[in-house]
């Protein structure tokens, strides 16, 4: 089974371990990864802070590029890259004159052949469930989890799951062996997008995410967004210092905690690339 695949510019920097545990899994699962030939930034925030044009010429031409490249479907694991790409997709559909004006900037015209997809609904539906259970040969049993989908899996035009209760991770998480708790925080806002501008609120909205999963006393918090985990991640010491607590909670990938029911090396899902270290959790689980 082959499938399209852009990794953006994060899974290629600081969740590196995002893209090194995807692409084992599907290995796993027989799926052959294909990436979007030259592909380049998508333009997440900031493009559209400058030029319009600029926010839809950035994608559009990935678009091209799987176009030419010969694929169908691209997968993408950032969920504000999947959005860019999807959003573009429809506009250009709804705007020709838009189509126009990109066709005369990139130099080709967008055929609208791509179908976008993000990596939970891909894992979720292509996958599936079942197979995931059924693979599972190292089950993360008594692994108390919480699934924090975050707010870009719920953006304008993103249609992946129930928007205010989804239960696509959790049922996932339930498939591997592991207990998925039902918390009050599965979709709020991280404050990624202000941990430098306004680091403050930044540590308050991590402050609240993390005592919500201690208060239902999770083991570690699975995530599918690099800009969620990043920063609940690398600003856990940050917000133990300001606010004098000890949380210690692994932020892990939904592609590793797959990969370590498949049996595969700590390095390879990147583990080791983590700032919360997960090995002694994951040693007093049995799971390493």
């Amino acid at each position: 089974m082959n499938v399209g695949y852009y990794p953006g510019c994060s899974l290629e920097s600081t969740a590196k371990e995002f893209d090194l545990s995807f692409r084992a899994i599907c290995k796993s699962y027989g799926i052959d990864l294909v990436d979007i030939p030259d592909w380049n930034c998508c333009g997440a925030s900031p493009a559209h802070q400058l030029s319009e044009e600029l926010a839809f010429a950035l994608p559009y031409r990935n678009l091209l590029k799987a176009e030419e490249g010969g694929l169908k479907t691209v997968v993408s694991p950032c969920p504000s890259c999947y959005s860019h790409l999807l959003h573009t997709h429809k506009t250009v559909g709804e705007r020709p004159e838009l189509g126009d004006r990109l066709t005369e900037m990139v130099g080709s015209t967008y055929q609208e052949s791509i179908g976008s997809k993000h990596l939970l609904d891909f894992v979720f539906r292509d996958i599936g469930v079942e197979r995931i259970r059924e693979s599972a040969g190292k089950p993360l049993k008594e692994l108390r989890v919480v699934s924090y989908y975050g707010c870009l899996t719920r953006l304008p035009g993103v249609d992946i799951d129930d928007a205010e209760n989804p239960t696509m991770m959790d049922e996932i998480i339930s498939a591997l062996g592991a207990v998925p708790l039902d918390w009050s925080h599965k979709t709020e806002c991280c404050g990624a997008s202000l941990s430098i501008t306004r680091t403050d609120i930044g540590l308050r909205l991590a402050t609240e995410i993390l005592e919500a999963a201690k208060g239902v006393k999770a083991d570690c918090i699975a995530v599918v967004c690099p800009l969620c985990q990043s920063n609940l991640d690398m600003r856990q010491p940050d917000v133990e210092k300001k606010y004098n607590r000890s949380y210690k909670l692994p932020l892990l990938y939904l592609t590793q905690l797959i990969g370590l029911t498949l049996g595969i090396g700590f390095k390879d899902l990147g583990l080791d690339k983590l700032v919360v270290d997960p090995v002694p959790l994951l040693r007093t689980k049995g799971v390493l």
